[in-house]
């Protein structure tokens, strides 16, 4: 049991939290939606979202077994929302009934929806909860397939209040959710998360953050992953604090209606992944700074792929004269297997950085405090562990920790570390009871790194590794590398993996280019440039080089390169290529 700050409740589960703040302060604004990122259009107080989530728990209750509901493995509703704010009732029915939620992006009209699909394969909802405008689209898309012919399908936003049904009475072991990963280095899998995760990530956000019911958040990140549901709408209800949101979509047509929204609203809570900062600098013009005011933004939080530090200085410089602060930056780790956060630094700090040698970190070895620039790569802190988790680095294949100075698989524990994946016991075990001696169980991450004075710095991820003539190469450097060679070459959206050529590893680099290029496009320049700060920067040949046009390259729903997938498009002759 855990006590809720501000409030003296004891709180076994997150249902106890809306319910204690729908009776302290019912009328206090929880969540506004902001349509295409700038208009307001939807709200919700307290008890508003109190009364929404009875209502779908009322409706739920009506078409289940409740001995399956509340069995061993109770029944499981597919959530399908476009961005708004009937996701986050729907959420909620889901716990208030007792109902396990797996949440997942909406299926597009002509589009091919295999990810959709495996989840539904994986989770075997019984229910899908969406909205009325969606309905017949969903139910008309899914029912062609075979294997899903017994769906039940409710639109939530029809249905009239009620508070018709069982409490659930859900413990800290209950399990509240299925989070599915973002299927970047292979099919996704459904994590388990208990409201006792939720608690104890919530609690170690908080105190990462230091937020407060008197802060202000806004974000455009999507509520069916990790970072977006937990950091964008279970956080802010945890600390009592109303939060700004807008979908994925408005942000990256315009990304100054991020920024926007943050200056409006004075929020002072907000953040994205590495890109998001990188498209603010490139995108938001002087016109559109000069509206800005972002003083009160005092957390900028930053995690969920490789931090640059040229990033967080490009993007400081750039919007300095709005009233951003640097020391506001606040780089994390942190993904779904460990419900959201796993470390973090000081807030009041600026970032830290460590130099190594680029040589010898191609080797796993971390020699720091380098002095020449020559040769260095700069490498941005992710924190420390906190409370009561523990971060250990260890050599993925002898399963020993790692000595000081050396480059290792990431090992976590700590009551945020989930039950394990949905009905995949193997795999629960390898990656979720892993043992050092007698310490454990850790998780093992599949993410590489180091520990310097207690801080975690995150180098890329195992199965992602380029391994060329005995040498170890990041891709995300390569990408780096690649996109900084010429303007033509879109940030974020590259991708370096090696295929086998007659017995031996070569290099492929497959890059989108920017839209407003393609009609007056250099190839031979471009591909030169890359070919020569590549093999400069990398101490790397490239074999084959593939220009892409805009929006081309394979991503996660979340935005995140799908290296694997890309070989696999790159091998057998599906990549939309620009003519050369």
């Amino acid at each position: 049991m855990r006590t809720l700050r501000g409030m003296n409740l004891e709180i076994a589960n997150f249902i106890d939290i809306v319910k204690a703040r729908a009776l302290i302060e019912p009328d206090k604004t929880s969540f506004i939606f902001l349509q295409d990122g700038e208009t307001e259009v939807a709200k919700l107080t307290y008890k508003e979202l109190d009364q929404q989530a009875k209502a779908i728990a009322s409706q739920l209750q009506s078409i289940i077994n409740p001995g399956d509901a509340y069995g061993a493995l109770r029944v499981r509703a597919l959530l399908l929302y476009p961005p708004g704010l009937d996701f986050i009732a729907a959420f909620f029915g889901c716990l208030y009934a007792g109902v396990i939620a797996v949440p997942a992006y909406p299926p597009r009209r002509n589009q091919h929806q295999s990810r959709l699909e495996a989840i539904i394969a994986d989770a075997q909802p019984l229910v899908v909860l969406t909205t009325s405008d969606l309905f017949a689209n969903i139910s008309n898309q899914l029912s062609q397939n075979q294997q899903f012919p017994n769906l039940h399908y409710i639109a939530t936003n029809n249905i009239l209040s009620s508070e018709n049904f069982t409490p659930y009475q859900a413990s800290p072991d209950t399990l509240a959710f299925l989070q599915y990963t973002s299927g970047s280095t292979g099919i996704p899998k459904g994590v388990m998360i208990t409201h006792g995760n939720l608690l104890y990530n919530s609690q170690l956000i908080q105190s990462c953050f230091q937020d407060t019911p008197y802060s202000l958040g806004v974000s455009w990140l999507p509520p069916y992953h990790d970072m977006g549901l937990i950091g964008g709408v279970l956080q802010p209800l945890y600390v009592g604090a109303p939060t700004i949101l807008m979908s994925p979509v408005a942000f990256i047509q315009k990304p100054w209606r991020w920024l926007q929204a943050i200056s409006r609203y004075k929020a002072t809570t907000s953040g994205g992944p590495n890109f998001a900062y990188e498209l603010c600098v490139k995108k938001i013009t002087l016109e559109q700074k000069a509206e800005l005011d972002l003083s009160n933004w005092i957390l900028a939080f930053n995690g969920a792929e490789p931090i640059r530090i040229e990033t967080l200085e490009r993007f400081a410089t750039a919007f300095k004269s709005c009233g951003f602060r640097q020391e506001a930056f606040y780089p994390c780790y942190g993904m779904a297997e460990a419900t959201l956060l796993v470390s973090g630094g000081l807030k009041t700090s600026l970032p830290s950085v460590c130099q190594v040698d680029k040589a010898a970190l191609e080797k796993h070895q971390i020699v720091a405090d380098v002095n020449t620039s020559e040769n260095v790569q700069k490498m941005v802190s992710c924190g420390y562990a906190r409370l009561d988790q523990k971060i250990a680095i260890v050599d993925p294949e002898l399963q020993i920790p790692c000595p000081e100075g050396k480059v290792g698989e990431i090992w976590v524990s700590g009551a945020s570390v989930a039950m394990g994946y949905w009905q995949q016991r193997d795999l629960t075990e390898q990656t979720f009871n892993a043992y050092l001696a007698d310490e454990g169980p850790f998780l093992r991450s599949g993410d590489l790194g180091f520990l310097q004075h207690g801080e975690l710095f995150v180098t890329g991820r195992i199965k992602d590794l380029i391994i060329i003539r005995g040498c170890n190469h990041y891709p995300q450097d390569i990408e780096q590398t690649v996109q900084q060679s010429h303007p033509a070459l879109l940030v974020g959206s590259g991708a370096a993996f090696v295929v086998d050529l007659n017995g031996e590893q070569k290099l492929v680099v497959v890059q989108e280019v920017e839209r407003t290029y393609l009609h007056k496009l250099n190839v031979q320049e471009v591909v030169r440039n890359i070919r020569q700060a590549v093999a400069t920067e990398d101490g790397i040949q490239i074999n084959t080089i593939v220009l892409v046009k805009t929006g081309c390259l394979l991503k996660t729903s979340s935005g995140k390169i799908q290296r694997f997938a890309c070989r696999e498009a790159f091998l057998s002759g599906n990549l939309q290529i620009i003519d050369m």
